[in-house]
């Protein structure tokens, strides 16, 4: 039984054309999630599937394995599943021993250690989980929304606020990483299934790089740290 990361990276990217392989803290945005995943105890092999051969080129000398993926499966409409489907389907036919987990990363969350992924999977394992998300908390964070010509709370009454330490602790998908099983997730059609656990990342975790402002924050963290 194998534990493998699959990451999947589109060429195709409308908010910031090239996204995966742009400059970030002086590598390719998905070589963080590579070296990541590489340098996890708990995975043992890391695989990117993608319709670009220019991604692909630069995941292998980031030591991933490589995996085309059909044009099918690439639009702005197919989703992550479709993709994670496929890979593992790939990569069973290429592997001796059979699948036990899969690590889904987004290549768009560079900020993330390789422990996040041993601890989270220690995790799911110790308190029975089917499927894992990582989140951050948000414990004390008021949402509103707009409703016709004024804006109401949906996650409290701001008549009756309550102390930071009376709120009951929620969390956010930041969209790192996912853990399923093959199985698990082939039946259900999602990444997420059954008994499902979550693993609380840092606050500075928590960036995805969807726009510009974004990456520029991302990188900026990433350089700090080095210079820390």
């Amino acid at each position: 039984m194998i534990n493998v990361a699959i990451i999947p990276a589109r060429g195709g990217s409308k908010g910031i054309p090239n996204k995966n392989i742009l400059e970030v803290g002086g590598k390719p945005l998905i070589a963080w999630s590579i070296e990541h995943a590489k340098n996890a105890n708990s995975i043992d092999s890391v695989w990117v599937t993608s319709d670009s051969d220019k991604i692909l080129d630069i995941a292998k000398t980031y030591g991933a394995q490589p995996i085309k993926r059909p044009e099918e499966l690439s639009s702005d409409t197919a989703s992550s599943e479709s993709a994670w489907i496929h890979a593992i389907e790939f990569i069973q036919t290429k592997a001796e021993e059979k699948i036990n987990f899969v690590f889904g990363l987004q290549p768009t969350s560079p900020l993330r250690e390789s422990k996040d992924f041993d601890n989270a999977l220690s995790l799911l394992e110790r308190e029975n989980y089917d499927s894992l998300f990582s989140s951050n908390e948000i414990q004390d964070m008021f949402i509103w929304e707009k409703e016709n010509d004024t804006h109401v709370g949906v996650n409290h009454d701001y008549k009756n606020r309550k102390r930071r330490q009376l709120i009951k602790p929620r969390f956010v998908e930041n969209g790192s990483f996912y853990i399923f099983k093959p199985e698990g997730m082939k039946e259900n059609n999602n990444r997420l299934y059954g008994r499902i656990g979550t693993f609380p990342m840092d606050a500075w975790k928590r960036f995805q790089i969807d726009s510009h402002d974004e990456l520029m924050l991302c990188d900026a963290i990433i350089r700090g740290m080095k210079n820390a």
